[in-house]
C-alpha cells in the first residue's frame, strides 16, 4: 500500500487532524467537489442536475459510529425525509439510497441496526426505488451480510457492497452472485492488517477483476465501482467475453470524480450511477476519497498550500 494512502486513512481517525481539517477556509473547495452538501435540498439539487445529464445516482447521508439509538434515529429520519422528496420530485426512477449500518446502530446494537435499516426498506419500497448497504470496516463484514439476508428475504433488490481490497471477497462474490442479487464491487479505503487484507495495489487490483469475473458469470446486477483507467476497458472486456447487454449491470463512479468520464460512458448508453455523499459530517469521508487516488490528495495540498 502506498505510504501516504496508510498516512491518510490514519488521519480518518485523528481529532486533531480533524479540527485542522474542517476549520481550514481554503479547504472548502476540496469539500465542495466531494459533498454534494449538509442538507436534503442540496442532495436533491445535486440528483436533478445528475440525472438531466443522464446519470443515475445513489445517495449516502454521511455519518458513522453513531453512539446511541437517538443518533440513529436522526440517521433514519434524515433518510426517510430523502425518500419522500426524491419521490415528489419523480426522481426515484433515477435514484436510490446507500445506508451505512454503523449509522443505524451496528456498532453498539446489530438488531437495532436491522430494524432502522428495514425502516428505510420500506420507505424505499413505497416510493419506488432501491437501497444499497454500504460496506465498512473488515470487523463488520459478518454482521453487515447477516443484515442483508435478513433483508433480502423481504426484498431480494437490497444491494450489498464488496471491497477487492479484502481477501475473502472472491468468495463473497461467488455467494452473493445469484438472481436478484445488486453487488456493487469497489476497491475499498479502510486500513486492514495484512491478515486479513491484500496490501500491494496489483493485488487489490487482481482481487477487484477475479471477483468482476464471477459477478459477470453469475446471475445478479453487478455494479463496477471504480474510476481506474486501466480496470475500465478491462471491465468492458469482461463484460463482453460473459456476453453481458448493457442494462445488465452497471459503472458506478463517485462525485466529483472524473466526471467527464461518467457523461462519456452514459452517452454510450452504459448504465452509470454516481455516489453523491452529503451531510455535514463529511471529515472521514473525505479523508478516504484523499487516500484512494494521488490526484485527490495533490488537489488537496494545493488547496492547503494556497490559504492566505
Amino acid at each position: 500500500m502506498n505510504p501516504f494512502r496508510s498516512l491518510i486513512l490514519a488521519a480518518a481517525g485523528s481529532d486533531t487532524v480533524h479540527r485542522v481539517v474542517t476549520a481550514a477556509p481554503a479547504t472548502r473547495g476540496v469539500v465542495d467537489r466531494f459533498i454534494a452538501g449538509e442538507t436534503v435540498g442540496d442532495a436533491v439539487a445535486a440528483t436533478t442536475a445528475l440525472a438531466e445529464d443522464g446519470l443515475y445516482v445513489t445517495l449516502d447521508y454521511l455519518g458513522e459510529r453513531t453512539g446511541d439509538a437517538r443518533q440513529a434515529e436522526q440517521v433514519v429520519q434524515t433518510y426517510l425525509g430523502l425518500l419522500d422528496r426524491l419521490h415528489g420530485e419523480g426522481l426515484t426512477v433515477r435514484a436510490e439510497v446507500s445506508l451505512k449500518l454503523s449509522a443505524v446502530g451496528l456498532r453498539f446494537d446489530e438488531k437495532l441496526a436491522l430494524d432502522n435499516a428495514w425502516r428505510v426498506c420500506a420507505a424505499a419500497e413505497q416510493c419506488a426505488t432501491t437501497v444499497t448497504l454500504d460496506m465498512e470496516e473488515h470487523d463488520t463484514v459478518d454482521a453487515t451480510l447477516r443484515v442483508l439476508a435478513e433483508l433480502r428475504h423481504t426484498w431480494p433488490w437490497v444491494g450489498a457492497v464488496l471491497q477487492s481490497y479484502l481477501k475473502r471477497t472472491e468468495a463473497d462474490a461467488a455467494a452473493l452472485a445469484q438472481a436478484d442479487s445488486r453487488v456493487r464491487l469497489c476497491k475499498g479505503a479502510y486500513a486492514a492488517s495484512p491478515d486479513v487484507a491484500h496490501k500491494r495495489d496489483h493485488d487489490v487490483d487482481l482481487s477487484y477483476v477475479r471477483a468482476a469475473n464471477v459477478l459477470l458469470a453469475g446471475d445478479g446486477y453487478p455494479m463496477f465501482a471504480t474510476h481506474d483507467p486501466r480496470l475500465l476497458p478491462l471491465l468492458r472486456e469482461r463484460v463482453r467475453f460473459h456476453g453481458r447487454k448493457q442494462g445488465t449491470y452497471e459503472y458506478q463512479m463517485l462525485y466529483g470524480v472524473r466526471p467527464d468520464e461518467q457523461r462519456r460512458l452514459a452517452a454510450e448508453g452504459e448504465t452509470v450511477r454516481v455516489y453523491v455523499p452529503f451531510g455535514e459530517n463529511s471529515y472521514a469521508y473525505l479523508m478516504r476519497r484523499l487516500a484512494e487516488r494521488p490526484a485527490n490528495l495533490a488537489f488537496f495540498l494545493r488547496s492547503l498550500a494556497s490559504r492566505s
